[in-house]
């Protein structure tokens, strides 16, 4: 399985939502289930799928879809879509 369908899975899992949901605008709050403790439950789903443990900082700047994959950068791990060429 590939970083992008680990880090998709997680969200899908913890939060419960729709592959079609997760874009650019899923921030933290934007649905029901992504609310203080739902945020723990992903936190903890994506540490155990990559096997790493995240600052607190970062735990806390995990704002959303997208700023996730920095933040998961800085612990060695690309999220990409293997259909981006990128720039």
């Amino acid at each position: 399985m590939s970083n992008l369908e680990l880090y998709d899975q997680a969200f899908l899992e913890s939060l419960d939502l729709k592959p079609e949901q997760l874009n650019a605008q899923l921030v933290y709050q934007s649905v029901p289930a992504w609310d203080s403790v739902g945020h723990m439950g992903l936190m903890a789903q994506l540490e155990e799928a990559f096997g790493i443990m995240m600052e607190i900082d970062d735990i806390v700047e995990f704002s959303g879809y997208e700023a996730g994959k920095e933040i998961l950068a800085k612990y060695g791990v690309v999220v990409a879509d293997v259909s981006d060429p990128g720039p």
